[in-house]
């Protein structure tokens, strides 16, 4: 019989003397293939005293590391999965605080400290920050194996130098150690070990005649009785059983696997039936495929034969599974969890019958403003939870964009998404994320774009819908700097086409501005002045023809200079 990592759990947390327990604390032992793949994650946070909100800091802190490390790619090493988990929280972190009111008062914002633990196979992998502690028990003696990072400014003045939702990147201590049956681990914030010796922690953790859970009780209650002033949060883990070593090589746990090999219609392939081909381009191939289990169609992605030796192009094609497993939307395509362990890089989500964006504008070249209200708004929701995750899509266009045979708009396809705190690479006027006739202008001059960047997109989307064409033609790709940029003109939505009211264009303008500053903050704002006229939209009708679109003023002067000739020349003839 194969062994297989087997540990235990105890813990106990209290608030102390204080009115709120700032502290957090979890843990999660996985089924397989989970265990074998990806580990078994202890992990604790330890909120600063001097905020209200810090509670919220770490309790945002161990759940999403708890829940999104296990989305991170099994062919991400243990390292490279958490450090991405942790440097997203921290980021979002940090943005809340510079959202909030205490924006220029970091100690009172969203911070806390972190201390967590992966165990896979039989290597322990250590990730730290601030100065709650993990220690080791071997024997009788207690080994601290993590540095606390807080400066002291004199006896009654100290500041934590390190933490997660100080700033907007991360500097995480990171070690791995080997692990042998037996090994106990202890987790523990500063109300704890501030108090308590490491002789008296050993003789409680040592105590063979407690569970574990009541040796992390009676660690908090000590410390209680010798003047603890702070929350106490106490977490001990002991090694059960390790598997053999080589079996985490052998069950293909290694730190990448091989690309997918070139597929074809009626082949068997990692536990699924390949159909036939859904989409081939020169960077990945998309399949329909049956799950032989559960007998469910799926899409099943590769990396193309040209790009299966790239190792940026892979790192992205990992980022892009796991994005698509953070996100929970009915507008976003939904991956598909497979409960056998993967041999090969692909992604697997759901099929979705129907067609894409791009199919529906050429089957409807003139559809309706209210069916266009409807697409967007849909659009709109999905954009939404991207940003709400700190994320920021990027590639934005029709053929990204499907709708479903029951109407529902799904947003595909997030190999161009960026994650804030983990990819923060310019990109280059060769190299920008997206399709050129989308792409916000910003990003054409080097600069990196954020959630209006979509909004941008989005608003193009819709500009396209209703008039079948681009709100600066295709100008925009041909401005590499700023000075060409301002010279660009919108065409207003209204040229040649009255059905589009004045104030839906003014919706249009706005959201598809050259200066993301002058965009719409939130995509929610947008759609709100699709479906209800702007108040600053009804100058608009008041101004002369001539100011508010020159255009068609300098059309209806042509028209009539050319009516007006016609009856010339025909009165003369008669």
């Amino acid at each position: 019989m194969i062994q297989t990592l087997t540990l235990s759990v105890g813990q106990a947390t209290s608030a102390g003397l204080k009115p709120i327990n700032q502290d957090h604390m979890g843990y999660h032992i996985p089924d397989k293939p989970q265990l074998n793949t990806k580990g078994a994650v202890v992990a604790i946070a330890d909120g600063i005293s001097s905020s209200d909100v810090s509670h919220i800091a770490s309790e945002t802190a161990i759940g999403s590391f708890v829940a999104d490390y296990y989305s991170t790619s099994d062919a991400w090493s243990v390292k490279n999965s958490a450090q991405k988990v942790l440097k997203s929280a921290n980021y979002w972190l940090h943005s809340q605080t510079q959202s909030s009111a205490f924006r220029y008062e970091p100690d009172k914002g969203y911070v806390c400290t972190f201390s967590g633990i992966v165990f896979k196979s039989n290597t322990a992998h250590l990730f730290h920050c601030g100065d709650s502690r993990i220690y080791r028990l071997a024997g009788n003696s207690l080994e601290q194996m993590t540095s606390d990072h807080r400066r002291v400014i004199d006896p009654q003045t100290s500041y934590l130098s390190r933490g997660l939702g100080i700033g907007t990147t991360l500097d995480i201590d990171y070690r791995q150690t080997p692990l042998n049956v037996g090994d106990v681990f202890l987790l523990t914030t500063d109300g704890v070990h501030e108090f308590l010796t490491r002789t008296e922690m050993v003789k409680i953790v040592s105590d063979e005649r407690l569970d574990l859970n009541s040796k992390a009780e009676l660690l908090v209650e000590r410390a209680l009785q010798l003047g603890s002033d702070d929350n106490l949060t106490v977490q001990i883990v002991l090694i059960e059983q390790l598997p053999e070593h080589g079996y985490e090589e052998f069950q293909h746990q290694v730190t990448a696997l091989p690309p997918a090999p070139h597929l074809q219609a009626k082949q068997h392939f990692d536990g699924y039936l390949i159909l036939r081909d859904i989409y081939i381009s020169s960077r990945s191939h998309v399949f329909l495929a049956k799950d032989l289990d559960t007998q469910e169609l799926v899409a099943l992605k590769t990396p193309s034969t040209e790009m299966r030796n790239d190792a940026t192009y892979l790192e992205g094609f990992l980022m892009e599974d796991w994005i698509a497993t953070r996100l929970n939307n009915p507008h976003i395509l939904k991956t598909k969890a497979s409960l056998r362990p993967k041999k090969y890089v692909y992604s697997v989500s759901e099929f979705i019958e129907g067609k894409s964006l791009s199919q529906w504008m050429n089957d409807n070249p003139q559809p309706s403003l209210e069916s266009v209200r409807s697409i967007i708004a849909q659009i709109a929701k999905g954009l939404l939870a991207f940003h709400r995750q700190e994320m920021v899509h990027q590639d934005l266009r029709p053929n990204n964009i499907m709708i479903d045979d029951s109407g529902t708009v799904k947003i595909i396809d997030f190999g161009a998404t960026s994650v804030a705190g983990i990819a923060e690479t310019k990109h280059t006027l060769s190299g920008i994320p997206g399709t050129a006739q989308y792409c916000a202008p910003e990003y054409f001059i080097g600069e990196l774009g954020d959630h209006r960047s979509d909004i941008f997109s989005l608003g193009v989307i819709t500009y396209q819908l209703l008039t079948g064409r681009l709100p600066y033609a295709n100008d925009i790709a041909k401005a590499h700097n700023r000075q060409a940029q301002q010279r660009l003109k919108y065409i207003s939505s209204s040229n040649g086409d009255l059905s589009v009211p004045m104030w839906v264009d003014y919706a249009l303008k706005k959201a598809v501005s050259i200066r993301p500053d002058k965009r719409y903050r939130e995509v929610s704002e947008f759609i709100h002045d699709l479906t209800t006229p702007n108040p600053k939209a009804r100058s608009l009708q008041t101004m002369p023809i001539i100011e508010r679109n020159p255009v068609l003023f300098w059309q209806r002067i042509s028209l009539l200079l050319a009516i007006a000739l016609s009856v010339s020349i025909a009165t003369q003839v008669s």
